[in-house]
């Protein structure tokens, strides 16, 4: 019989319990997910520490890597939301970090994807809603609506545009995090099917063999777009946090 491991595509998406705990009737255990999520934030953190901790004026590989990391999303914010907005530069550069890096350890035999989890990806939308909108109701008080309503737009057309304009704000933490979450799913999932094909042409002898050859081609250049989509990822999902940032500052522009 064959092995369930090595023909299901979304096993490796499943979440397994490492350390069950329970709660007050609640299941809190600690999952694969949870410790990719650890391993995720100590290698991340552990190598800007690493890159940054010996400076010098010429710089080293992980030094020139970390200070156009830096660079890359102080860019990013300023071009978004202004120079009041490199207030958030800490967030947004935690938040791109932690994406990039997991989506990355992902493409890693033996590791899963937590981006490609719904929960956690929408976790992280949502923390970007609230402190949107936390922030412009803290800095603007009712004015921060203004955001619903467009300039230059007729009296008559108004409540639909204001309609549509609430609509687009609460669905905001939707498609941000379904975004991500679509992306790395899909694009793992067609990957493993591929390398699938490849297993199980290979073992139909030498006619397998030869006809493997095509989709070993095509995952061989899908793990290598898989890497480029895993930064792009990343990039737009932090580029979507600096304009939802923007709008906090500047609401009625």
């Amino acid at each position: 019989m064959a092995d369930p491991t090595k023909v299901d595509p979304i096993h490796q998406f499943h979440i397994n319990t490492l350390i069950p705990i329970e709660i007050g009737g609640y299941d809190v255990s600690f999952t694969n997910s949870s410790l990719l999520m650890i391993v995720t934030a100590v290698l991340a953190g552990g190598f800007l520490f690493i890159a940054t901790s010996s400076r010098g004026t010429v710089p080293g590989r992980a030094q020139s890597i970390a200070e156009i990391s830096y660079e890359f999303i102080a860019s990013m914010l300023r071009d978004s939301a202004g120079s009041q907005g490199m207030k958030f530069f800490p967030f947004v550069f935690t938040l791109f970090m932690f994406v990039l890096v997991a989506n990355l350890l992902g493409m890693f035999p033996y590791f899963i994807t937590v981006t490609s989890h719904l929960i956690i990806t929408a976790a992280l939308a949502i923390l970007v809603f609230v402190i949107v909108l936390v922030y412009g109701l803290w800095k603007h008080g009712f004015r921060f609506f203004k955001l619903f309503v467009p300039e230059g737009i007729p009296v008559v057309l108004m409540p639909l545009v204001v309609a549509i304009e609430v609509i687009s704000f609460l669905t905001r933490p939707i498609s941000h995090s379904v975004r991500l979450f679509a992306n790395m799913l899909a694009g793992h999932i067609t990957l493993k099917v591929f390398s699938g094909f490849v297993v199980s042409l290979t073992s139909l002898g030498a006619v397998g063999i030869v006809g493997a050859i095509l989709p070993l081609t095509m995952a061989v250049g899908l793990t290598a777009l898989e890497f480029l989509i895993a930064f792009l990822q990343a990039y737009v999902f932090a580029m979507l946090t600096c304009i939802y940032i923007n709008d906090a500052i500047h609401p009625g522009h």
